[in-house]
């Protein structure tokens, strides 16, 4: 499995196809192995490339630099390293801030447009942000759940993310995925991520944009993706029928053709 050494951090990462690189940036704990299904079709058009972000997957797992910024800076990096130009990034849940915080730090030069997965401004509930999900007493519980039990917060929280029941051969690989963070990183980036409000960056995104959510709203609602396209310079929203906060496993089919329609749009 190939790794770079960037900023002082072995990233790994998995790569398949040539062309334009789009690049897969995951959600908070988990790793590139939520985006498998995406690997093969994207591939087959262009270069899909699945990060794993430091402290995540089986990408090193440093003791410090677990903020958002540090996330950006790492992209950046990576994106170096590898000589990627022109590239697409896709960000799902956390990833979302990871190219929003690299927006804001370094611009949109060398990135020709941004696909969000179910990801809002903000997942805080500031008093003037209806589309937060976490008030200060969630954010305060899943951090003690993290250090005290987290194989039961994990377990309670992958149901969240689906529409329909999860099966148990999935929950297991998830489950071990979302483990794989040390305890202190994960309690970290928690709260790192949870706190970021890129509300008012969001017009530096001067790049087109695929805004993806699931009709489901067991995590977030539908009208965060009509305020992300709202306030997005470029952008157009896609919702799935039939998903929840990850259509990229729940219509894996019609997430592909939905991401390859839009970078072919670019072109």
């Amino acid at each position: 499995m190939p790794t770079v050494s960037v900023r002082g951090v072995e990233l790994h990462y998995e790569e398949k196809g040539s062309g334009r690189p789009v690049v897969f940036l995951h959600g908070v704990w988990m790793s590139a192995r939520f985006f498998a299904k995406q690997l093969g079709p994207v591939g087959e058009r262009f270069r899909a490339i699945l990060l794993d972000l430091r402290g995540h997957g089986r990408s090193e797992k440093t003791e410090s630099g677990h903020t958002i910024p540090e996330y950006a800076a790492d992209l950046r990096a990576f994106l170096e390293a590898l000589g990627l130009r022109d590239a697409v990034l896709v960000g799902w849940s956390m990833g979302a801030f990871v190219i929003w915080e690299y927006v804001k730090e370094f611009g949109t030069e060398g990135i020709a447009g941004t696909v969000v997965v179910d990801e809002s401004a903000s997942d805080f509930g500031w008093d003037d942000w209806p589309h937060g999900i976490v008030t200060p007493e969630m954010l305060r519980d899943l951090n003690e759940g993290v250090q005290s039990d987290r194989e039961t917060l994990i377990r309670h929280f992958i149901p969240l993310m689906f529409k329909d029941d999860v099966a148990p051969e999935d929950v297991e690989w998830m489950a071990a995925e979302m483990a794989a963070p040390p305890a202190g990183v994960a309690s970290a980036i928690l709260v790192d991520q949870t706190l970021r409000d890129y509300r008012n960056d969001l017009g530096k995104v001067d790049v087109p944009t695929l805004v993806a959510f699931g009709a489901d709203e067991k995590l977030l609602p539908v009208a965060a993706g009509v305020h992300l396209v709202e306030h997005l310079p470029n952008a157009r929203l896609v919702v799935f029928d039939d998903s929840s906060h990850c259509p990229f496993l729940e219509e894996p089919d019609r997430f592909n053709a939905e991401v390859i329609a839009f970078v072919d749009s670019l072109s």
